[in-house]
């Protein structure tokens, strides 16, 4: 290619359901619209867009890999000119994930994944093959164009480069790139110096939405080939961005730098589509990536939003304690669904302060959401009498307190069959990390919106909302107050737990980067400190294999993430 040529792409970011192949054609179908439209010569999709991620054990069922090969040719039928590249599953003997080339009515190649994750979130191997390394180029508007799905673009030396070395001048990312946080910048620059390695411009496009516990944050975007951000998709939101890309020539800078000369041969070409001449052209949006905190509280707010209507309901109901944990999860739900449709319930016992009904109270009219008080001290009273022939002899405990708990959960599953709302839980990571909370009682419910969550990460999203539209929700006094859970007199976090200050850090070194307790030691933690939280973590994980998935915003959530045996001591 003696000259620059430009070539005019949509990075098409969508929320698909898993399993939905006629929700997930219909909006491809209009994205791709939209593309025409706008006289792309590329509209680029998410992995296995067709039919969402991660369909799982579905990929086992013939009749489903059959229905989305189905899908897939309803798609094709549906291009014209602009060239549509969009993920699906493979059929055959041996399954794929792959990605169609399709334009003028008909599919021009496909391409699989060579690099399958089996790690962390990710279990692809079970379910596929990989795909050759010599993968077909696709000459698109006269630019050689390379197909390369999401991990294929995490090794230094794979797929991009190959596709590079064999005369890509331009590379696609398809991904489905599960949030966590921090995450964007990363792939940002991962997917920067890429391009500067192999010479090529790179279009990355992600998936958004929420998953059960995964959570797509999108922020497709594209890169030229010197590694330079040319446009940005927002975070978190269904998008269509449409990029005027000039491909410049590259070979001058391939002969003369040895970490980019071809050191293969090149791949075979496939025509699709020639040059549009005299096209004006288009200006590029790059946004503004999110702030660390507001990045957070949106992930959290997609994934509720999402679990809740992919899932076939409309409301939710949440238990208002006046504390700082149910505080953020109606703001989250408040936000994510509309206040109309988030129900609190006040349920006071004899041990709830009247600080915390009035929080709980100020809270709900703050947010504009229901507020229905159910006292459940006469609930408790009756199983204590029920109970007190069989604890004859034994004074009250945490047995006590614990019944105070299950009762909440009883009177929240009540509403819920009653009135069709979901129970959104609001134990926060530190708690279930120790198990601080009561099964079957606090941890009942279908969507568990913090559990990732930090206790000390829930107070910066507080303040975070609070000033995000200058009047605040919270009431600064569930903020400043001790963290109490109000199951006995006077009652106060601290005196079963260490400081959250303490506490978090440890929890975060034992559990997310795996450290052991002689390594947390010599990092300054008390031992008798850690080793009573590391015993608690291992002993609360027949808990946690019991409660509701929840957003996942770490490295390390509790879920697919972490899979320890619920038998097991070892504790070091």
């Amino acid at each position: 290619m003696s000259s620059s040529r430009r070539i005019r792409v949509a990075t098409c970011q969508l929320d698909t359901v898993v399993g939905d192949l006629d929700g997930n054609v219909a909006a491809v179908v209009a994205a791709l619209t939209e593309a025409e439209s706008a006289g792309c010569d590329l509209a680029v999709f998410p992995e296995l867009t067709l039919t969402g991620y991660p369909p799982e054990d579905l990929v086992l069922r013939p009749a489903f890999v059959e229905a989305n090969l189905a899908a897939l040719d309803r798609v094709a039928a549906a291009t014209g000119r602009c060239v549509a590249v969009v993920g699906f599953v493979d059929g055959g003997d041996a399954l794929g994930n792959a990605a169609a080339v399709c334009a003028d009515g008909r599919v021009h190649g496909i391409v699989r994944k060579q690099l399958l994750p089996n790690y962390g979130p990710f279990d692809e191997q079970r379910y596929f093959t990989p795909g050759d390394v010599d993968q077909p180029l696709f000459v698109v508007a006269g630019v050689p164009v390379g197909v390369t799905i999401c991990e294929d673009a995490w090794a230094p030396a794979g797929p991009i480069a190959r596709a590079a070395a064999g005369g890509a001048h331009l590379v696609l990312s398809l991904n489905a790139s599960p949030y966590h946080r921090g995450k964007a910048s990363d792939r940002e620059r991962m997917i920067a110096t890429r391009a500067a390695d192999a010479s090529a411009a790179i279009v990355y496009v992600n998936l958004v939405g929420g998953q059960d516990e995964l959570v797509f944050d999108g922020g497709s975007f594209v890169v030229d080939a010197d590694g330079e951000l040319v446009a940005r998709s927002p975070q978190f939101l269904e998008h269509v961005a449409v990029t005027e890309l000039e491909i410049r020539p590259v070979y001058r800078k391939r002969l003369v730098d040895p970490r980019h000369r071809p050191d293969a041969a090149p791949l075979p070409l496939v025509p699709v589509t020639d040059a549009v001449e005299g096209r004006p052209r288009s200006a590029n949006v790059v946004a503004d990536p999110l702030d660390p905190v507001a990045e957070v509280y949106a992930a959290l707010t997609l994934a509720t939003r999402d679990y809740v209507r992919k899932n076939g309901f409309s409301d939710v109901v949440i238990g208002l304690s006046g504390g700082v944990d149910s505080s953020l999860v109606a703001a989250i739900a408040a936000d994510a669904l509309g206040p109309d449709r988030v129900h609190g319930v006040l349920m006071p016992s004899r041990y709830s302060s009247d600080h915390s009904v009035a929080d709980a109270e100020a809270l709900a009219a703050a947010l504009g959401i229901e507020a229905r008080t159910i006292p459940i001290d006469e609930a408790h009273r009756a199983f204590e009498s029920m109970l007190a022939p069989s604890f004859a002899g034994r004074g009250a405990d945490l047995t006590e307190e614990n019944l105070q708990s299950r009762l909440r959960g009883v009177t929240l599953m009540a509403l819920s069959n009653k009135f069709g709302w979901l129970v959104l839980t609001t134990s926060n990571k530190s708690e279930s990390a120790v198990g601080y909370a009561t099964l079957y009682g606090d941890t009942a419910g279908a969507f568990s919106v913090i559990k990732d969550v930090p206790k000390l990460l829930v107070y910066e999203l507080c303040r975070w909302r609070n000033e995000r539209d200058g009047a605040p929700v919270i009431p600064v006094s569930v903020l400043t107050k001790p963290p109490s859970a109000e199951l006995r007199p006077d009652q106060r976090d601290d005196q079963s737990l260490p400081p959250y200050e303490v506490l978090d850090p440890i929890i975060d070194g034992f559990v997310d980067d795996d450290r052991s307790v002689d390594e947390l030691v010599d990092a300054g933690f008390d031992r008798a400190v850690v080793e009573r939280i590391a015993r608690l973590i291992v002993l609360a994980e027949y808990k946690r294999r019991q409660t509701a998935p929840g957003a996942r915003i770490s490295t390390k959530a509790f879920g697919k993430d972490r899979r320890l045996p619920i038998t097991n001591r070892y504790g070091g």
